[in-house]
């Protein structure tokens, strides 16, 4: 264990030094047992606050993960069905014609429904009702089912709100995801709206380096400049109190990786199962459309399979990072990621705060670091 986490150490004080990161978190499992734990660099330059263990960061899209689970544990549960249409938990969502569109849509970035509503506002952001009321008001992009469009922000209240309405006890979503996620993992640090007392831990991010999309690409449609995933507005204290499933989680390392964990190691960790090893199996299974480019993710061919989560081990970032297209894993905006391969039982969450887009394998901080734990093992 000492081995992996030295080397481990030594690589992330090497790309802070080389202002490849600014401040950076890992954290590993190996089956059972947490075998890295490691962080360098600054949480504030500024005022010159450092990193530490308990340093939190926006982590993005990663958070569609711990999303995405929550939805496989109600389905679990007997509470919702993958193949129906998300009206028959959601009746107004079947408004401008798309009663069709069922669960499995949703989960696979194959709904259509990908646009943000063109009047949102942080504010307006941050207030639940008002977004699944204008989401359910409004048509989709495409026919359910015909093409991958990554719902880059609408995925978390699409899930979110089927999550809430068939939750015997109607939980808010994120205080569902406190419950019967973060907290029976022992992952104190899993937010999806932080409280008060935990701001303080927050790293601040630098987003001098991350790629902003132009005005007229179909990206502005799902992630609107308005609220786009950059320090602002993202750093704003009433979005960080906020629920934003799909990229407003605010993580550290330890706590992620524990998330991550469960799934290397078919559902359960330590004693604690959420899903079934079965169920942890299938969803390494392609969506449909799985093969074509996605005009919202910039014309890529995006490795997502049905459940929602990407599959690792692409020629390029931003998935590269596993080395296993077997790998169950979910890039965010700005180069966080976290990963579970179960083939290897290896699990990985690697937080920080320089946001970048890498153009290569070559130099993308997030493969480096995976080559470097799977070397040492």
């Amino acid at each position: 264990m000492s081995t992996v986490n030295e080397a481990v150490q030594h690589t992330l004080d090497r790309l802070v030094a080389e202002g490849a990161e600014i401040g950076v978190q890992v954290c590993a499992w190996l089956g059972q047992q947490q075998i890295v734990d490691c962080w360098s660099g600054m949480a504030d330059v500024v005022v010159g606050r450092e990193v530490d263990g308990d340093t939190l960061f926006n982590v993005f899209s990663v958070s569609k993960a711990v999303t995405a689970v929550a939805m496989h544990m109600q389905v679990e549960r007997g509470l919702v069905d993958y193949d129906a249409p998300v009206a028959s938990y959601w009746p107004e969502f079947a408004q401008a014609g798309k009663a069709d569109v069922t669960v499995r849509h949703v989960l696979s970035h194959v709904s259509g429904v990908l646009r943000m509503p063109p009047d949102v506002t942080p504010e307006l952001m941050t207030n639940w009702d008002w977004m699944c009321r204008r989401i359910a008001e409004m048509d989709a992009s495409f026919p359910a089912g015909t093409r991958s469009s990554y719902q880059s922000m609408t995925f978390g209240w699409l899930i979110g709100e089927v999550v809430r309405r068939t939750d015997p006890q109607r939980r808010p979503f994120g205080q569902f995801v406190k419950d019967e996620i973060a907290d029976p993992l022992g992952a104190s640090d899993l937010w999806l709206g932080i409280p008060d007392l935990v701001e303080p831990r927050i790293a601040k991010l630098d987003g001098s380096a991350a790629y902003v999309a132009p005005s007229d690409h179909p990206m502005r449609q799902a992630q609107p400049l308005t609220v786009d995933l950059m320090p602002d507005p993202f750093e704003r204290p009433y979005i960080r109190r906020a629920c934003i499933p799909a990229v407003g989680g605010i993580f550290n390392a330890r706590s992620e990786a524990r998330f991550w964990a469960m799934l290397a190691n078919g559902g359960e960790l330590n004693g604690v199962r959420l899903l079934s090893a079965q169920r942890i199996e299938s969803f390494r299974e392609l969506r449909v459309h799985h093969d074509a480019p996605d005009p919202v993710f910039f014309g890529m061919i995006v490795p997502i399979a049905w459940s929602g989560f990407w599959l690792g081990g692409a020629a390029a970032p931003p998935s590269s990072a596993p080395r296993n297209m077997r790998a169950l894993c979910h890039p965010g905006m700005g180069g966080s990621i976290g990963w579970a391969d179960p083939d290897l039982k290896l699990a990985v969450a690697i937080c920080h705060n320089r946001m970048f887009d890498a153009p290569d394998i070559a130099h993308d901080s997030r493969t480096i670091i995976g080559d470097v734990i799977r070397g040492a093992l």
